[in-house]
């Protein structure tokens, strides 16, 4: 179940996830994006299972907010589940809000959302990640540089992530490094 929020993101109700998906019911998303020392970002690689976006890269961990979870206790808790790190909340940083609309068209769901952006400080290897099974293929790293001047890379990444509102976001992390 997740909150149905209203765009002051005050909770309306609720609702299973497949129907907020169905109908485009605003809902909280959380976003964490690892980045590590050396200015790159990882990003990981969509199941070509999944209901939206298949085999797409996307952000680190990324997931919805359930009924009656803060979005920094679904961070936490997306975290863990896609990647076996356990992280506190001072391990976090809040990089903002975003409001999102996207709509796949393979299966005309649409991901209506007010997303939480966080930030972490990945200090290990890739290989340490631990991949959550029929989610994730994979994790990739890439410069964070690189994000601004992609060409016929971009069909590999869910495009709503290489939109300026996201670039932003790719700005506001290099200033963490």
């Amino acid at each position: 179940m997740l909150d149905i929020i209203n765009e002051q993101d005050v909770i309306v109700g609720q609702a299973p996830i497949a129907k907020a998906h169905k109908e485009g019911l605003l809902h909280r998303e959380v976003h964490v994006w690892f980045y590590t020392p050396k200015s790159e970002i990882i990003w990981q690689g969509r199941s070509k299972n999944k209901e939206t976006f298949a085999g797409l890269l996307d952000a680190t961990v990324g997931g919805h907010a359930s009924a009656g979870q803060t979005p920094l206790e679904a961070a936490i808790r997306e975290t863990k589940e896609e990647t076996g790190f356990v992280v506190k909340p001072q391990d976090l940083t809040l990089l903002g809000t975003l409001r999102a609309k996207s709509k796949d068209t393979s299966t005309n769901l649409i991901n209506n959302v007010i997303r939480y952006i966080y930030a972490y400080r990945f200090e290990g290897s890739v290989d340490d990640l631990k991949i959550e099974e029929g989610e994730i293929t994979h994790f990739e790293v890439w410069p964070i540089e690189k994000m601004f001047s992609l060409d016929t890379e971009k069909s590999r990444f869910i495009a709503k992530l290489l939109d300026d509102e996201n670039l932003e976001i790719y700005r506001k992390i290099q200033q963490l490094v």
